[in-house]
């Protein structure tokens, strides 16, 4: 993934150092164990992508005063609780032992553990979406809802090498891009932005969610172990069956037959090798570096909705710049 900020207004490096201050204060409880393990993978960094953009969203119309930069910075944390708090679990289903270059909780402290303190940060979440009214709240449940029906629907075709490309793009609708469109969506919420915009904004990050998820997944495939921090191909070995594997198949001719012959079970290191070669040379991961691109557009016609300003030529250019990273 970059390095560089994706969502990079002049005040960047501010908004960064209040969203990680917020972060930490809004998992501070009396109980200094329940702390500890709360704040486990926020202390261990994160590219803080979904509340830099209801920061950024909630200025497309002018800079924000500041209160409205507070709720706006808020909400951000909302969503970003979601996102961690989906992680414990991920992890505990995944049976993952590092996160972030440090062990996972459910590694380091247990699954129960780990589930109570992923529901305890939906817990917060709610909390401070709550207090940016009702609307918020309705809109931050409904996307904790559709994250759980994309990971369903990701879950009950593990291993299958029929999965159909419809349920792939469910599936990363519902688990990646429902929050980055509820990110933004929150920040036009926030600013009081008028209808059409909040919607042009909630299109924008659907759209820039896709993005991100297609991008994610080819990198699993395309970057080396050292790139990536985990072996390549983890998705893979796994049986979740992403965008390249997928167009892949669907291309037929040898490569197909030679990967159909390696999936549906998990892959050693010598099958994993194989597949990845043949998934790297036979046109998935070209096809769906286009499907990328047209979620690319997508995001970039939804700016073209918005007020002009500094923060909606931000918004326009992120699209380009996560494609860059591939």
């Amino acid at each position: 993934m970059p390095s560089a900020p994706l969502f990079a207004l002049p005040s960047h490096a501010a908004d960064l150092a209040r969203i990680e201050e917020a972060l930490k204060e809004s998992v501070r409880t009396p109980d200094p164990y329940l702390s500890e393990i709360a704040s486990h993978l926020i202390v261990a960094g994160g590219k803080r992508l979904r509340p830099i953009l209801t920061v950024v969203a909630a200025q497309v119309a002018g800079p924000a005063d500041p209160d409205l930069y507070e709720r706006s910075v808020q909400g951000g944390i909302a969503c970003e609780l979601v996102q961690t708090g989906s992680l414990y679990h991920d992890d505990v289903m995944d049976e993952a032992d590092t996160r972030r270059g440090v062990d996972t909780v459910n590694a380091k402290w247990g699954n129960l553990q780990a589930i109570l303190a992923g529901d305890f940060l939906l817990a917060r979440a709610s909390e401070i979406a709550a207090s940016l009214g009702t609307e918020v709240a309705g809109l931050l449940a409904r996307t904790i809802g559709r994250l759980c029906e994309g990971q369903i629907e990701e879950l009950r075709h593990t291993y299958n090498s029929a999965r159909p490309e419809a349920s792939y793009l469910s599936s990363i609708s519902g688990k990646t891009a429902s929050l980055y469109s509820t990110a933004a969506r929150i920040g036009g919420i926030v600013a009081d932005l008028p209808r059409p915009t909040i919607d042009a904004l909630t299109e924008y990050g659907e759209s820039f969610g896709m993005v991100f998820q297609v991008v994610d997944d080819l990198l699993d495939l395309t970057a080396t172990d050292e790139q990536l921090g985990k072996p390549a191909g983890h998705d893979m070995v796994e049986g979740v069956y992403t965008l390249p594997v997928l167009r892949t198949l669907q291309a037929g001719g040898v490569a197909a037959v030679e990967l159909l012959a390696l999936l549906g079970k998990p892959l050693d290191q010598v099958e994993r090798d194989k597949a990845l070669s043949i998934v790297r040379s036979n046109g998935g991961v070209e096809a769906a570096m286009a499907v990328a691109r047209e979620w690319a557009q997508r995001a970039e016609a939804a700016c073209e909705l918005l007020p002009p300003s500094a923060a909606t030529d931000v918004l326009y250019a992120a699209p380009a710049a996560l494609l860059a990273t591939l």
